[in-house]
């Protein structure tokens, strides 16, 4: 038996981005489009945790990426030094 799969425009796929980024759950998002739910699975994501969880990583990265670059001048320095 073939599995057959719905074909979706742009501005649609754009469109329910869009309103799972506003909603509570992707899946609750997917049943009031009338889509299947993510991987078929029955949970709910929490998009704004997610999202708060995505920036707080993005900033802890820009932190290690500084303390690296302060790192990596200190350690220049104190090679010149043992020189």
């Amino acid at each position: 038996m073939s599995k057959s799969s719905r074909s979706y425009t742009q501005e649609f796929k754009e469109e329910a981005i869009a309103l799972s980024l506003r909603s509570a759950s992707v899946n609750a998002t997917a049943k009031s489009l009338g889509v299947p739910a993510a991987n078929g699975t029955t949970s709910t994501v929490n998009v704004g945790a997610v999202l708060s969880e995505n920036k707080e990583l993005h900033k802890r990265i820009a932190e290690l990426e500084q303390e690296k670059a302060i790192l990596k001048k200190a350690a220049t320095y104190f090679a010149k030094e043992l020189k």
